[in-house]
This record gives structure tokens, sequence and C-alpha cells, in this order.
């Protein structure tokens, strides 16, 4: 058998361009959907255009003309979609239940990998308001694949080192601090950092794997499942200093949602579950789920370690 041709949805932004990347590196013939809605964004367009120099193929459909959908997925053997879900960029998680439908019309797909890439949505039926929504969406379109017969692989990426690793966890921020770092609680709970380029090469070497059909895939490389304190420690010994630490503890951290903006209500939630909840671990991986680098030993996976050191 020949390697699946892949169609990416979404594949300018922060996952996607990652996605097709790898796609492209690991010889899949890769087709990338473009949108007429993209007017006059130079920056996405760029991006389609490097692609195309490549070797990808753009493939012009809407998600507002149902057979240009369908006819886009026709070409291909596996969908991948990387909308994006979070509230401080752009959300429209919901929008996938078009490309369910087009999926399901076109009746040709061998995999189907939606938009999650995060934390996984079927442990967090428990999750605060109003975060919670992006794990609901996840779960509608979850459902919509599944009774559409859909055969699917889900992505749970759990910590993007871009937004989680490179800042020591702090909110607000994208850099490491120099001088006082805040810990949740005793900064002590175990969660799972993830390189975004590790997570587009462990998403596409799925894609033709019997054993992650109709599976929930969880990026848990051992080395990179750390405590807070332990990242912290990592960037100490990169920078030769010990940082001042102060602590929140859960109740305090909670009582910051009040009067916050709407994303920052999502984001505190889903940072309350990583860090003090310890939602990424807390649980062990069942016969509906495997994990990537078990599966694929092969990959070496960037340690934090690595990763921090272009911050120094």
């Amino acid at each position: 058998m020949g390697k699946s041709k892949v169609l990416v949805v979404g594949g300018t932004g922060y996952v996607g361009r990652r996605i097709v990347k790898a796609s492209l590196e690991h010889g899949h013939e890769t087709f990338i959907l473009q949108r007429p809605e993209i007017g006059l964004d130079i920056e996405k367009l760029q991006i389609l255009l490097s692609f195309k120099k490549q070797g990808a193929i753009l493939v012009e459909a809407s998600f507002s003309d149902h057979k240009s959908l369908v006819d886009a997925v026709k070409l291909v053997d596996v969908v991948i979609c990387t909308m994006s879900g979070v509230h401080f960029r752009s959300h429209n998680l919901l929008t996938q239940l078009k490309l369910v439908e087009a999926i399901k019309d076109a009746g040709n797909i061998k995999r189907f990998l939606p938009s999650e890439f995060g934390m996984d949505p079927a442990l967090m039926g428990h999750a605060l308001e109003p975060g919670r929504v992006t794990f609901d969406e996840k779960m509608t379109v979850r459902k919509a694949i599944e009774e559409a017969n859909i055969p699917f692989t889900y992505i749970s990426a759990n910590c993007f080192a871009g937004y989680f690793a490179g800042n020591l966890s702090q909110m607000k921020t994208l850099l490491p601090p120099r001088d006082k770092v805040l810990l949740y609680g005793d900064g002590n709970v175990k969660a799972v950092y993830m390189d975004e380029d590790d997570v587009a090469t462990y998403t596409i070497k799925t894609i033709d794997d019997p054993r992650t059909l109709n599976k929930t895939v969880y990026l848990r490389p051992p080395e990179n499942i750390l405590t807070q304190k332990e990242l912290i420690e990592k960037w100490e010994e990169l920078i030769g200093k010990q940082l001042e630490k102060n602590s929140i503890s859960e109740k305090d951290f909670l009582s910051t949602l009040k009067g916050l903006d709407f994303a920052s209500q999502v984001g505190v939630g889903h940072f309350y579950h990583i860090f003090y909840e310890g939602c990424l671990t807390n649980f062990e991986i069942g016969e509906n789920g495997e994990e990537a680098s078990e599966l694929y030993p092969e990959v070496n996976y960037t340690r934090m370690d690595q990763y921090l050191k272009v911050y120094v």
C-alpha cells in the first residue's frame, strides 16, 4: 500500500502549517484547503504559496459550499482538521460539523483527525464553566463523526510548549521570567509539554497505522512529563540563576476568574485543570487509547531543556 493522500484543513494555522510540513516530509501527497474567505489576508496566502512551492496542492473549497467540500474530500484518503479552538484567537470548532457532513457524503475517507490536539475532552465532562465549552464542542464533533461511522483518530497533544513551556507556564506572557516565577500550588503536579513540530510528526505517523484506528492517541513522551517545578529547574540551570518563587493557592487562583473577560476565564479554567487537578496525567491510558512515544520510539522528540535553550 502506498502512503495516504492527505487533506489539511486549516493549513496556514499554528498547528496546521506544522502538519502540512510533516506530511510533505513524510512523503504524503498533501492537499491544503484554500478558502475564498481568506480575503486580503496576505500572510495566509503567502504561507499557502510557500507550501505550493514545496509540492503541496491547493484545493479551493468553502464551508458555505457543501459540494466544493465534498469534491475536495474525494481527492484524498485522510482529512486532518486543525481549525482553531482557542478563544483568544479564533474559535470555530463547530464549523467542523460541515466537514463531517462532507466526509460522510464523499464516502471515501479512511481516516479523519478532527481538531483536538489538547486535553482529552472525553475526560473533561466535569470541567469548569465557561472553559468547558471547548470540551463540549469537541465532544459534539466526535458524536457526529462516530454516528456517521467515519474512521477516526483523536490526538491528545497536551501542553504546546510555545504556550506552556517557554513561559514556564505563566499566564499573560510567552517569555520565561528571569527574576520571579509564580507556582500553582506547590508546583508538583505533573503536566506534559510538547514541541509543536513533534506533535505534527506523531500525528502524521498515525494516519496509516492500523493500531491507531478509532482510537485516541496520547502524546506523553516520558521525559516530557514534568512538574512545573521541574520545568523551572531546567530554566534555572540554563541561566545559572535561581528564581524567586511565589505560590498561589487553588482557592486564590479560582478567585481570579471574577471580572475577567470570557476568553481569559476559559484560559484560567484550563490552567486550573492542568496545574491543580493534574488532568493530563491523573489517568491510565485504556484499551481505547495508545501512547505515541511507545508506538513510534524512532521519533527523537524534543526535551524541554533543549526547547528552552532558544530563550536564553
